[in-house]
């Protein structure tokens, strides 16, 4: 009996030994794992914060005024504007905690610390640590680099970590440049603006409050030895000005603090709790091995549609081009659906999160064994598929063409949408997974400009297209350099009760030096697609305001893109165009498409809010071709609709178009907006308009696009009442 008492204490002593070890062992294991997540954490939000103090700075440094104001200091209300902008605005919306501006001589111009102005001389606290990365910054912009460049980022500079005045801090430098590049500056001799935020205090509080990092703070070395956590603070050479410290939460060692007493119990009833230990540890095994498998899926699927991913098609893509045999060939199919986002507009993003999971199911229904559909993003998809004949691609995409254009029931209504399809083959368009995607991605824009609904498989042209498009480009950065290829031209609007010219609308044409007149439907969405349509829109307003600043009329139109609506500061820009024009802004129109009007950006709707306050009116062009207008008209964000061509042209066709327009006259009228008829061309139509009560008229049958001068001449050539519209 006592060797039995002895075996079974002594297995006791052992189970209980293994159980203690086991759990020193996974709390361990499991508190590592937390740590190691933390430290993760800490080094992405130290680092965002460092990104946003240069993100920060271009809000003021990348500016026209600011160029002006920095190269006369002197004046005292260019130092009042530098204190407000340059200053005191880094402070209280950004919360930099210093400021300072250097002229090209790096002399202090200006100097911003502990809430208020100082003297210069107060720059000499920082001398010693700034002018070393001010030597760098200036070096690399006098060779013409560019450094600090990143995505989010526009601008050159140089930002990093430095130990300042005993504390740890991100200093930043930023040239101070001209934003339309009007100004000319010489490459590393601009005005620098400083900014300073240190790392402790404010910013270790905020850590703490809002990522529940325990005790933390800045420390000159690491103190993980003490059971602590860390991240080093890097600077751009690799040195290391100190740490940020804090204690680390511990999971594991916490929920074992917990169960104490428990453990305790243990020791009284051992195999039974640790039969019953065992079964939990068993369960929360399967729970994370359940949790494991659940992360992998999601890493190589689409959580929306559980389709795969990009990721994973890319794998697929290559290991099907590494085992092609020659039996099999291999086909690429890049889809996009066509007029999506109305659906989103219209009924919501759970709608069209259905209709894009709708899509996906339709689309894997037509696909042949063998074959892979995945979901690159948005309403994006991809098809890997082998083929033995390019008949059998061929009937594939026709097919899901077909599927994706049947109307899709999404709360009690129906939607429609289309897809646009290219295709890329192998080995006939490439072997490479890069050289076959790019070709696809050619002969999906070929689809879209060949007018969408319908497939294209690669072909050469197609490269000569996208190299025209690509000259296009290039040709118009060029000629944005001095405008000298670019005229303004005006169209006449007409009062349909009186025949008087009530306003005009301005539209550019491009005269290239090689290609001749090339349309603005061709050329202002390359414009917008590469970047330059804030330029040509800010040349086209110039010209227009300055015109028309004498001219008896009601008001100018000028067409905005969405691109130049989404500028934080274009309200500002037009404001200063006006000013500089003497155009009064009630005789300034911008017109607007309904694309603009309903882009869910904060900076468009702020824009056409600032630019109403002062005045400005704001017509909707192409009126009836876009989506959920006649909703948003009551929140009564415009002054004035044009009603779109395409209406007008249906008069007196038995399409129905007569009644469409009455609505939308009686719509205007209802919420005292004004209309205008554009694309006017027979008496007919003139007759029609004007019964019914358009405000205005506008088309070849009154006047074609006519010069500044020709326009001046017509307003001054009759009875000073304005010409009158005369139709025959």
């Amino acid at each position: 009996m006592l060797k039995v008492v002895a075996v079974a204490i002594f297995g006791m002593a052992v189970l209980t030994a293994g159980t203690f070890a086991f759990l020193v062992w996974s709390t361990t294991k499991i508190d590592t794992v937390s740590v190691a997540r933390q430290s993760e954490m800490a080094r992405h939000v130290i680092s965002r914060f460092r990104y946003q103090i240069a993100h920060d700075q271009e809000s003021a440094t990348v500016w026209d005024d600011a160029v002006i104001k920095v190269r006369e200091p002197a004046s005292s209300d260019n130092l009042e504007w530098i204190h407000v902008n340059l200053g005191e605005w880094m402070h209280t919306y950004f919360g930099h905690d210093a400021a300072y501006v250097l002229d090209p001589q790096d002399k202090p111009l200006y100097v911003y610390v502990a809430g208020a102005a100082a003297q210069p001389s107060a720059y000499e606290a920082v001398r010693a640590t700034v002018d070393p990365m001010l030597r760098e910054l200036r070096a690399a912009l006098g060779r013409g680099e560019e450094p600090g460049l990143e995505d989010g980022i526009d601008s050159p500079g140089l930002t990093d970590f430095r130990f300042l005045n005993g504390r740890p801090a991100v200093v930043s430098l930023k040239p101070i440049i001209s934003d339309s590049g009007d100004i000319e500056q010489v490459a590393g001799a601009e005005s620098i603006h400083i900014a300073i935020r240190y790392l402790d205090g404010p910013f270790l509080e905020e850590l703490e409050t809002s990522y529940d990092f325990n005790n933390i703070h800045f420390s000159l070395k690491d103190e993980a030895e003490f059971r602590k956590a860390s991240v080093p603070l890097v600077t751009n050479g690799g040195g290391i000005i100190g740490h940020v410290v804090w204690e680390p939460y511990r999971p594991a060692m916490a929920f074992l603090q917990s169960i104490a007493p428990a453990l305790i119990a243990i020791l009284l009833c051992l195999i039974g709790t640790v039969s019953i230990f065992i079964v939990m540890l068993y369960r929360r095994a399967l729970a994370n091995r359940e949790q494991e498998q659940r992360i992998r899926y999601l890493a190589s699927h689409d959580s929306m549609t559980g389709l795969l991913n990009r990721a994973s098609f890319e794998t697929l893509l290559d290991a099907a081009l590494g085992e092609r045999d020659g039996k099999n060939q291999i086909a690429i199919l890049y889809l996009d659906l066509d007029r999506f986002k109305p659906i989103n507009d219209t009924l919501g993003h759970p709608a069209g999160d259905f209709v894009i999971r709708e899509v996906g199911v339709r689309i894997g229904k037509l696909l042949p064994p063998q074959s892979s559909l995945c979901r690159v993003g948005g309403d994006e998809f991809n098809v890997l598929m082998r083929y033995h004949k390019v008949d059998e691609v061929e009937a594939l995409c026709t097919a899901i063409v077909d599927a994706v254009s049947q109307p899709i029931a999404v709360e009690d209504q129906n939607a429609f949408v289309g897809i646009s399809i290219g295709v890329a083959l192998s080995p006939q368009h490439g072997t490479e997974r890069t050289e076959l995607t790019r070709k696809a991605d050619v002969a999906l824009y070929s689809a879209k400009a060949g007018g969408r609904g319908c497939y294209s498989i690669f072909g050469p042209h197609m490269d000569a297209m996208v190299r025209e498009r690509a000259e296009i480009e290039r040709d118009l950065r060029r000629a944005l350099a001095d405008c000298s290829q670019f005229r303004v031209l005006y169209q006449p609007k007409y009062f349909a009760t009186t025949g008087k010219i009530g306003s005009v609308e301005a539209l550019v044409r491009w005269h290239h030096p090689t290609r001749g007149l090339i349309s603005p439907v061709y050329f202002v969405p390359i414009a917008e697609e590469g970047g330059l349509i804030r330029e040509l829109g800010r040349y086209v307003l110039e010209e227009a305001c300055r015109a028309a600043a004498n001219w008896p009329i009601e008001n100018i139109a000028v067409n905005v893109s969405a691109v130049q609506l989404r500028d934080n500061g274009f309200a500002m820009e037009v404001m200063t165009i006006l000013g500089e024009s003497g155009l009064a802004p009630h005789k300034l129109e911008i017109e607007v498409t309904e694309t603009a009007w309903m882009d869910d950006s904060e900076n468009c709707a702020a824009n056409i809010r600032a630019l109403r306050a002062v005045g400005i009116n704001i017509a909707l062009d192409d009126f009836g071709t876009g989506f959920s207008t006649f909703g948003r008209l009551h929140e009564t964000e415009v002054d004035h609709i044009k009603i779109d061509k395409m209406f007008i042209d249906g008069l007196g066709k038995d399409r129905g178009d007569e009644a469409i327009v009455q609505a939308i006259i009686e719509l205007a009228r209802a919420k005292g907006l004004k209309t205008t008829a554009e694309g006017v061309e027979t008496a007919e139509q003139n007759e029609f308009l004007t019964r019914i009560g358009c405000d205005e008229l506008q088309g070849f049958l009154y006047a074609e696009p006519m010069s500044g001068e020709e326009v001046g001449t017509l307003l001054k050539g009759l009875d000073g009442k304005g010409p009158r519209l005369a139709i025959v």
